[in-house]
């Protein structure tokens, strides 16, 4: 196995190795500060991350507001004292050693106000930022602001070109290093086009070239490029270590340091990562967002992938086969084909007796239950996302709609992020009821040897590990 050597990233000497931004309460300043002191760059987290009291306990975000409107402000005042929070604390603890970047979601609600917000509240203690989920444009113009470095992610070299060309050449200076986030291994949100399919993955050397040789057309030959997503034993990546044709490389892990003693998740989210079995994680495109994303697979896609099976479409009025007629909760009359008709009598038969129209003028059957939680979730939307297609929100004025029907097929996303990173530790039905980002390679928990007899390392210990190549 190659030595693995420091890189110049970010105005300094760091070793290569990263950890991935994770999202709500989950990329803290504990595990961060902690791979920070080790030599890498930490990420923080600063999508809705905790706060706390004055005796240090997490303060609950509880929404009282009216109006989505008010609760959104309500979101981003939590969302910027947890990000100063979670600075502080990984600040204290890296002591001066590594980088510690803050990593926000571009289609997050309010994002550019939630960083601005972070950076003046905790000055000094970022060193970089790191942003995804979108084409954030304005990344640049925000680093610039206060002088730290900019980490955008990306999925193609035609992302990169489209950001330099439209926005960061002005500011060249600062970009640390280029995240290229693989769409089909990375856990979380992923980045594939409307060109790309789900079932035909990428080898990522060649997409990562092709990134490298345009990055060298503007002049980024000495700027690092951070492979994220599948990166897990190094010494299977070794042909990628000092090779002149991609340049200087670093790598990027985001689910494996969810399994350390610093790591906030709940012990029942632990011990599920460690028996995980290949195939496991889904890629699916259930999130509110319209991207991707990668998480485990358990009751509650399951729940999701069901309510999408028993779909229908139907119409206002009787055209070409559609001519059986139907009512929708016993009043509104439509009309669905007759081989339609059948299979939601039989669903009806099943209990799922409530018939729900989402924007593509089609049905989906549910239970009176399940139909009254998306109705209520759908009710208290705090509009986290700058559009939602699960609530219809969009942070835009002046009607803040994004034009379209709430879709049932899909969840609110930060009530079941919320709730399964604080939920207690032996609760085991958190981890079948909520959403478990995860990126593909998870399984492997189970089989390296690295984790035997239930073993779970430092962030230190894991650092140390990964630096051996195995």
């Amino acid at each position: 196995m190659k030595t693995i050597n420091a890189i110049r990233m970010g105005g300094t000497e760091l070793l290569p190795l990263v950890e991935g931004g994770k999202g709500v309460s989950v990329s803290t300043g504990i595990c961060s500060g902690h791979w920070a002191a080790s030599g890498g760059a930490g990420t923080i987290s600063v999508v809705n991350a905790d706060s706390y009291d004055s005796d240090g306990r997490v303060v609950p975000q509880i929404y009282t507001g009216r109006t989505r409107r008010d609760r959104h402000e309500e979101m981003v005042n939590f969302a910027i004292a947890g990000g100063i929070s979670q600075a502080q604390q990984a600040h204290e603890l890296a002591d001066g050693q590594g980088r510690v970047h803050a990593n926000i979601l571009w289609e997050m609600g309010a994002a550019e106000r939630v960083i601005t917000g972070v950076l003046e509240g905790a000055r000094g203690l970022i060193q970089g930022l790191t942003c995804g989920a979108g084409m954030p444009y304005r990344l640049s113009d925000i680093a610039a602001r206060y002088g730290i470095h900019y980490y955008p992610i990306v999925s193609s070299a035609r992302a990169f070109s489209a950001l330099w060309k439209r926005a960061y050449s002005k500011t060249a200076e600062l970009l640390g290093a280029v995240v290229y986030e693989d769409p089909w291994l990375a856990g979380g949100h992923n980045g594939l086009s409307n060109s790309e399919s789900p079932d035909k993955p990428e080898a990522p050397f060649a997409r990562v070239l092709e990134l490298r040789r345009l990055m060298r057309t503007f002049g980024l030959n000495d700027t690092p490029i951070i492979m994220a997503g599948g990166v897990w034993w190094l010494e299977e990546w070794e042909d990628w270590i000092d090779n002149p044709d991609l340049g200087p490389i670093a790598f990027q892990f985001g689910t494996r340091p969810l399994l350390t003693r610093e790591s906030p998740i709940p012990s029942a989210w632990k011990q599920r990562l460690l028996h995980l079995q290949e195939g496991d994680i889904y890629l699916n495109k259930f999130s509110p967002t319209g991207f991707y994303s990668s998480a485990v697979s358990n009751d509650f896609l399951r729940e999701l992938r069901g309510r999408s099976e028993r779909q229908v479409a139907f119409s206002a009025d009787p055209v070409g086969d559609h001519v059986a007629p139907y009512y929708i909760g016993g009043r509104r009359l439509v009309y669905l084909t007759q081989p339609d008709l059948v299979r939601a009598q039989a669903w009806e038969h099943e209990g799922y007796v409530e018939a729900l129209r989402t924007p593509d003028s089609t049905l989906v059957f549910d239970t009176k239950a399940q139909t009254a939680q998306i109705t209520a979730d759908q009710a208290a939307c705090m509009g986290c996302l700058s559009e939602c297609r699960f609530s219809s929100w969009s942070q835009k004025a002046p009607s803040y709609s994004n034009g379209h029907k709430a879709d049932p097929r899909s969840f609110c996303i930060q009530k079941t992020l919320q709730s399964i990173s604080h939920a207690a530790d032996d609760d085991i039905e958190a981890t079948e009821q909520n959403l478990m980002f995860s990126g593909h390679n998870a399984y492997r928990f189970g089989t390296d040897p690295f984790y035997s007899n239930g073993f779970i390392p430092t962030v230190k210990q894991l650092m140390e590990r990964i630096l051996t190549g195995r």
